[in-house]
């Protein structure tokens, strides 16, 4: 869940910067036109406007002259605040998101007192703490992009904003102007949504405007937040090399939004219908090898695979020697399931099935087993019944003190039990689990923990499938009872099925 009452999703930010030129009226253009865009687009746009105090920002021995290759253009581009008003009118006119970022204390004061939607934080000024302070009294959206820093010198920005109850987003971000494609490290991305589940990750870019190449990148990484710097070209102003013109943010907004339909979801969807039909067309049926009676048990020398495929008919992948069949075929004819009897599955199929998505959720829930285990796998109403009444346990220490690592598959449901011995407290580690303990539900996601005592009623289930820790007292065995007589009369092993790793040669 997103830890974020502001959504900053889908926001593109348009740093106007110093591009205004100190004037006013060209401030005012690149406002407008870049507004006309984003409204032809349909992106949510926000404008950003830097704000300093140079009478204090900059050092009384720099106001006239400096050899800080900055100072020089901020004091030339200075404008007073009626002017920045008339250009922030004009982004709440187009009906824009209002940004700013201030590079000292006065400048967050002023952007509150003016009615800023929105304050960002500069690479820059990432570690400006007192700067940092002022801004989180702001009770401001903060925004704050990340070049320059280490790993740990980010976990010490997220920590300070989190502890402050700050309603925050991050930007990846490389402060060279432009950047190299080299030095993009655009998998950054990813590697932040991990370490950072909570917070909405972007990409602020410098790299040259005509190259859309890195933003598809950043969405392909998954940014959800873009920036880039605006402004407009003229006779006499033209614009550094990391700023685009209305023409080169078109290409930019329309390249994201290709991204974005390319990266398409992140979960597994259905094959459309289009795609059945193409795989379809090359699909490989089952056709008889030879003229063939009813009551043949059809092993593979009386068969054949061969394109097309019939709609409808048994494929290769259905394919499984010992089907018997229930009516006379001819040399060349197409097998359907409605001639055929399969043969019975063997009795722990449905638990060898099983121990794929057992394992995909352990890779997802990013949990690592060495090669020495014991697994149990839980069956209380008969192995056919595993997927919906069924646990997966995985031993993993069992001294004074007991660890294990419990897998629920989506849909499947431990039946209501005590022990009469063992002391238990389980934590979900990823996903959803319905927990029952006393006659008290609740649903646990990751981090939850629930104690049972020795006595207590309990059970749980998971819709969407879920891996949990057990940490208790020493497990014995026959050490629980069920609410239902029935499964209190069957031995530990008729419930159970217990072997070592995940029992590829044990399940017969």
């Amino acid at each position: 869940m997103e830890n974020s009452r502001y959504n900053f999703k889908n926001l593109f930010v348009l740093d106007l910067a110093n591009n205004h030129q100190g004037d006013v009226q060209h401030g005012l253009a690149i406002i407008r036109e870049n507004a006309k865009v984003a409204s032809a687009q349909g992106v949510r746009c926000g404008v950003k406007f830097q704000f300093r105090q140079l009478d204090s920002f900059i050092h009384p021995d720099h106001q006239k002259d400096s050899d800080n290759k900055h100072i020089p253009r901020f004091l030339s581009t200075r404008m007073d605040p009626k002017q920045y008003q008339q250009l922030l009118d004009e982004v709440k006119a187009h009906k824009l998101i209002s940004i700013c970022t201030p590079f000292d204390e006065e400048s967050v004061d002023i952007i509150v007192e003016m009615g800023f939607d929105i304050l960002k934080i500069a690479s820059c000024s990432a570690k400006d703490w007192p700067l940092l302070e002022k801004a989180v009294e702001s009770g401001l959206p903060i925004i704050v992009s990340t070049g320059g820093l280490t790993i740990h010198e980010i976990d010490d920005v997220v920590s300070f904003f989190d502890h402050r109850g700050a309603d925050f987003a991050i930007m990846h971000c490389v402060s060279i102007y432009p950047t190299p494609d080299a030095d993009c490290n655009l998998r950054n991305i990813s590697m932040l949504k991990e370490r950072f589940p909570n917070r909405v990750i972007g990409w602020s870019t410098h790299e040259a405007p005509s190259d859309t190449g890195p933003v598809m990148v950043a969405v392909g990484q998954g940014a959800e937040m873009f920036e880039r710097h605006v402004g407009i070209e003229t006779d006499k102003i033209k614009l550094n090399k990391y700023s685009s013109t209305p023409k080169q943010v078109e290409a930019w907004f329309k390249a994201c939004k290709k991204a974005q339909v390319l990266a398409g979801s992140y979960e597994r969807t259905e094959p459309t219908k289009a795609e059945k039909e193409a795989l379809d067309s090359l699909r490989r049926g089952i056709f008889a090898k030879k003229d063939l009676e009813a009551g043949t048990l059809l092993e593979r020398e009386d068969v054949f695979f061969a394109m097309p495929y019939v709609p409808g008919q048994l494929s290769s992948e259905n394919w499984r020697p010992g089907m018997t069949l229930q009516q006379n075929l001819k040399v060349n004819e197409a097998v359907f399931p409605a001639q055929v009897e399969m043969p019975p599955a063997p009795k722990y199929q449905v638990i060898k099935s099983a121990i794929h998505q057992v394992k995909a959720l352990l890779n997802e829930a990013r949990v690592h087993l060495g090669p020495e285990f014991e697994v149990e796998y839980s069956h209380h109403e008969g192995i056919e019944n595993f997927m919906k009444v069924g646990t997966v346990l995985i031993n993993c220490i069992n001294r004074e003190y007991c660890k294990k690592i419990l897998v629920q598959l989506p849909g499947q449901v431990h039946p209501e039990h005590f022990h009469k011995r063992k002391e238990e407290t389980f934590q979900v580690l990823y996903g959803e689990l319905h927990s029952n303990v006393d006659g008290r539900t609740r649903i646990m996601r990751p981090g939850d923990t629930a104690l049972v005592m020795p006595g207590v009623w309990h059970n749980f289930w998971s819709e969407t499938g879920c891996v949990f820790e057990e940490v208790s007292t020493t497990h014995f065995n026959n050490d629980s009872v069920y609410r239902d007589p029935a499964i209190n009369k069957l031995e530990r092993l008729e419930r159970k099925s217990i072997v070592n790793h995940w029992g590829r040669y044990e399940l017969n």
